[in-house]
């Protein structure tokens, strides 16, 4: 049940991302290193990933590699993260500050976790004792 709801959660989460990636892809630009290649194409990609992964994760065929996808994307982007938190990046005339950088930073190793156990390619911590 709780994993059902964390999948959930997590859809919606990575939908409304996705979303957000593509309607306002300005901010994400903004915090994309200078050493990746065409962001706008990049932000834009990134979106799509997020929208079908949320989605995927809700086709039992399709789950696993969801939570594969979202995993991989989670360790990808968080180079972003970092450029965004110590570069002091701010969007739209907003400076985050390290309230938001500290946590949202030490969050991404859980974020990966949690589409791969949601996404049924691992059961650590949880597994039955045989």
């Amino acid at each position: 049940m709780a994993k059902t709801v964390l999948r959930i959660i997590l859809a919606i989460f990575y939908f409304a991302a996705g979303i957000a990636h593509l309607r306002s892809p300005a901010g994400f630009i903004t915090i994309t290193p200078d050493w990746v290649p065409f962001p706008e194409f990049v932000v834009l990609m990134t979106g799509i990933a997020e929208i079908a992964g949320a989605v995927g994760l809700f086709i039992p065929r399709f789950r696993k590699a969801a939570g594969v996808g979202l995993a991989l994307y989670a360790v990808c982007v968080w180079p972003a993260n970092f450029n965004h938190a110590l570069n002091d990046i701010m969007i739209g005339g907003v400076d985050l500050g390290w309230s938001y950088h500290g946590p949202r930073l030490a969050f991404q190793p859980v974020l990966i976790w949690l589409a791969l156990w949601v996404g049924e390619v691992i059961d650590w911590p949880f597994r039955k004792r045989h």
